[in-house]
């Protein structure tokens, strides 16, 4: 039998953030309310997750945490039981053959995972952290090749002109300088952002310059539906080290309901060749599966797609409910949804990723820290229309509340819109309650003021999937031990 303690630990590295929507832009820290001392003495952790993960193995996830998962073997697992009663790290019954310097080297690995508090400062004080990354949605062409089912932009033929383009990232960085952020995100978005390309090179340069100009670090991601790119794109994509974000729903049939031509003809093989001709090009692009009521159960086929092609994805749930007007609400049934992500879960577990894939996976819910808001509308987004007037978020691109030749428009955006994106999990019951409820933030803020109870729609599905990707993860670090 084994004596030797083990342990092993899955450090978030956070989202890619290549979805159309901003990441939580700020964090919902839980941390002890005192300084630690040396001959303080520690218990665990009040509010942790454990499952049994093997014969051998526990996984053990700290709700109120950093987002690490890890695992304790049974040696370890005695030195963690040790602490149901407060003592000091280094004051540990003797335990069968595991040597009290291992057993205070251990329990020090618990106090810096996290799984550890000390007594008198075990009552835990939320601190906010600043958002620290402005992100802006910069709408390049109003123009689409595709007419897909869910889509909330009514669509025409306006571009962005090459006035409107630069005096939009003249106008993003000069917020974030303002407003002190530290970097900047810019997606390139429309519409169908390709078929503006030669205005997204404009403001690549330019936000290069402004970059250097004023120190602040800045990321590109170009959100296509892959029909349209050519390798002189890719080309470009590649040297110039933007990301690319790909929609794929499904595997022919599957996605080609969801996403057509105009002319109703399936675009499914033509998505299929933008992605090999991208990887082929050196570029490894993020696909964005959005799933609906008509392919929730198709998931399994288009995760296999993606884990061969060792591409980085994630699933979001439609949102598209409400946004347009004659629209037909195409959310998947909570049970129906479930069976889907476990079929796609199945496909996970059985090619299983090197590298962790938990923390931006599922729709609005990220494991790489805890937060309070699913995204940075109304407070760290910027939504800029072709004609350079500024939304709160994406799906309100209709409904402009400022426009970039404001002094200040992303104060404007917070004093307007703010409350509208406030999360649920400080105002509805249930989520104050919830244990999770710093993973998923609440869900889409929108979608949540459109139910009835003020909850998130998708909230059984995330109580139901959160464990079972937590399990996941734990496989993965038996798999690999890192």
């Amino acid at each position: 039998m084994c004596t030797t303690p083990k342990l092993l630990a899955s450090t978030p590295i956070g989202p890619a953030d290549t979805g159309d929507c901003a990441c939580p832009s700020s964090t919902f820290v839980m941390s002890p309310s005192n300084d630690i001392l040396t001959n303080t003495p520690y218990e665990a952790a009040p509010n942790l997750y454990t499952c049994r993960l093997n014969n051998q193995y526990r996984l053990i996830f700290n709700f109120d945490g950093f987002g690490t998962v890890i695992l304790l073997n049974r040696p370890a697992q005695a030195i963690f039981d040790a602490f149901v009663e407060p003592r000091r790290l280094d004051c540990l019954p003797k335990l069968p053959g595991i040597a009290p310097g291992v057993a205070t080297t251990t329990a020090s690995r618990f106090k810096e995972l996290g799984l550890l508090y000390p007594v008198y400062g075990s009552e835990l004080h939320p601190s906010l952290r600043a958002p620290r990354v402005l992100t802006a949605w910069l709408h390049i062409t109003n123009a689409c090749n595709l007419a897909c089912t869910y889509c909330y932009v009514q669509k025409n033929e306006e571009a962005m002109s090459e006035e409107t383009g630069i005096a939009a990232v003249d106008t993003v960085f000069r917020c974030a300088l303002d407003n002190g952020f530290q970097s900047v995100k810019l997606k390139y978005a429309g519409g169908e952002a390709t078929l503006n390309f030669s205005l997204i090179t404009m403001i690549h340069e330019r936000a290069l310059t402004l970059s250097q100009r004023y120190n602040i670090p800045v990321q590109e991601t170009i959100l296509s539906n892959g029909v349209a790119l050519t390798k002189p794109m890719l080309d470009f994509i590649r040297g110039e080290h933007i990301r690319l974000s790909i929609s794929l729903d499904g595997i022919g049939p599957s996605h080609d309901r969801q996403r057509s031509f105009i002319n109703h003809r399936g675009s499914y093989h033509y998505v299929e060749r933008g992605i090999d001709r991208a990887i082929a090009h050196g570029v490894r692009p993020h696909i964005s599966i959005t799933v609906t009521a008509q392919n929730a159960l198709d998931l399994g086929k288009v995760v296999e797609y993606v884990l061969d092609r060792d591409l980085p994805f994630n699933l979001n749930f439609v949102r598209n409910y409400g946004y347009v007007a004659g629209s037909a609400d195409m959310r998947p049934e909570s049970n129906r949804l479930i069976t889907g992500l476990r079929i796609a879960l199945a496909e996970i577990e059985e090619r299983m990723p090197k590298h962790r894939f938990i923390d931006g996976l599922l729709d609005r819910a990220f494991f790489h820290e805890p937060h309070q808001h699913a995204c940075g509308a109304g407070q760290s987004y910027l939504v800029i229309d072709q004609h350079g007037g500024v939304a709160a978020c994406q799906m309100e691109i209709e409904h402009t509340v400022t426009d970039i030749f404001a002094d200040d428009p992303l104060t404007e955006i917070r004093l307007q819109t703010g409350s509208r994106f406030e999360s649920p999990i400080g105002k509805q019951d249930d989520c104050r309650q919830c244990a999770w409820r710093h993973w998923c933030a609440g869900g889409c803020p929108l979608l949540a003021k459109l139910t009835s109870d003020g909850k998130s729609p998708y909230c059984d599905v995330f109580k139901a999937i959160f464990p079972e990707l937590l399990r996941l993860e734990g496989l993965r670090l038996l798999e690999y031990g890192t």
